[in-house]
C-alpha cells in the first residue's frame, strides 16, 4: 500500500521549535508521541493550539503529529499552532481564513538579555544616594 500524504510545516515560538506533520486521517493530535491532552496541561493550551484546525473546519479530516523542543508549555503550543497552520496552507486549505485570523504570523517575541552592569536586561542595581 502507499504511503499516507504527508504535508510539513515549521512553527517557532520564544526558545521552543515545532516540526509538524499532517496527514489525512480523523483528527488525532500527538505531541512527542504522547496524546496531546495528557503531553499540555491545560485545556486552554490544546484549544489554542487546535484553532487553525477549527478555522478551516478540517479537524476531522487531519491527524497531526508534531515534535517540539525547547521552551515552555505556552511557547511549544503557540509553536505547534504555527506548524500545524504552515502545513494546512501546504495542503491546499484557505489561505485568505488563516492570514486574516493572524495564524501565519510569527510571534517574534523573546526574552531580552542581560546587560553587564544590570541585573536583569532592564533591572538596575537600587540606587543609594549615602
Amino acid at each position: 500500500m502507499a504511503e499516507a500524504k504527508k504535508f510539513y510545516g515549521t512553527g517557532r515560538r520564544k526558545s521552543s521549535i515545532a516540526r509538524v506533520y499532517i496527514t489525512a486521517g480523523k483528527g488525532k493530535i500527538t505531541v512527542n508521541g504522547v496524546e496531546v491532552s495528557k503531553y499540555m496541561p491545560y485545556a486552554t493550551l490544546v484549544q489554542n493550539l487546535k484553532q487553525p484546525l477549527v478555522l478551516t473546519a478540517s479537524d476531522a479530516k487531519f491527524d497531526v503529529e508534531a515534535e517540539v523542543i525547547g521552551g515552555g508549555f505556552t511557547g511549544q503550543a503557540e509553536a505547534i499552532r504555527l506548524g500545524i497552520a504552515r502545513a494546512l496552507l501546504v495542503a491546499g486549505e484557505d489561505r485568505k481564513t488563516l492570514k486574516i485570523a493572524g495564524m501565519l504570523t510569527r510571534n517574534s517575541r523573546a526574552k531580552e538579555r542581560k546587560k553587564y552592569g544590570l541585573k536583569a536586561a532592564r533591572r538596575a542595581p537600587q540606587f543609594s544616594k549615602r
